[in-house]
């Protein structure tokens, strides 16, 4: 009989690890605490993502992959999700926190498919924090036709009142004339009889 060669048929002993791991988690749900059962499965699904956690850029300061040890043991992927057992001790729950509550990303008894979800969460935060700092930025007061700008332009300038300038009527015109016309004439009398003064006044 021929054995299998084949590499991929065979069990890795990281696979060999985590099955043991979770073996013993399922033994101490009956021998021990529940919290140690459910701290175990976490981190058996910490280790399967740990080659995700390692190729996110390290300037990326969203993330916070930590496992918490309290009194319901949790995997933090960022501040708004993370991964935690159901109440069955068997179900890997993916939950992230929005504003309008807890949002179920993803559920299973198995740990592949919730790497997964994790995975792919982790690839849209990254998509979107690339798209928010390369895009282009928006503004938020819609620009204003030409003509309405300038119109808003000339009503906030201060309002300066011209006084008109009264054309002369042809009278005033006339009478003012006529005035220096007489004053000129009366000037030239005098001197015409100063300068004649002498010759005027043998007749008298």
């Amino acid at each position: 009989m021929k054995e299998n060669s084949n590499p991929r048929d065979r069990l890795s002993l990281s696979e060999a690890v985590r099955g043991a791991q979770l073996a013993s988690a399922d033994r101490n749900d009956v021998l021990t605490d529940t919290k140690e059962a459910d701290l175990a499965r976490i981190e058996v699904l910490a280790q399967d993502l740990q080659e995700v956690f390692d190729e996110v850029p390290v300037d990326d300061p969203q993330w916070q992959f930590a496992v918490s040890k309290g009194q319901q043991p949790r995997l933090w992927i960022d501040v708004t999700s993370h991964v935690t057992m159901a109440r069955d001790r068997r179900t890997y729950r993916f939950v992230r926190d929005t504003r309008n509550g807890r949002i179920l990303v993803a559920e299973s008894t198995e740990v592949r498919p919730v790497a997964d979800a994790v995975t792919r969460y982790i690839a849209e935060r990254i998509v979107e924090r690339r798209q928010m700092m390369e895009g282009s930025r928006v503004g938020l007061i819609e620009p204003k036709p030409v003509k309405e700008t300038r119109q808003i332009e000339q009503s906030m300038q201060p309002a300066v009142t011209i006084p008109a300038i009264k054309q002369p009527s042809r009278l005033s015109s006339f009478i003012t004339a006529a005035y220096w016309f007489l004053i000129g004439a009366a000037i030239g009398s005098g001197a015409f009889v100063m300068f004649f003064w002498d010759r005027v006044s043998n007749y008298f």
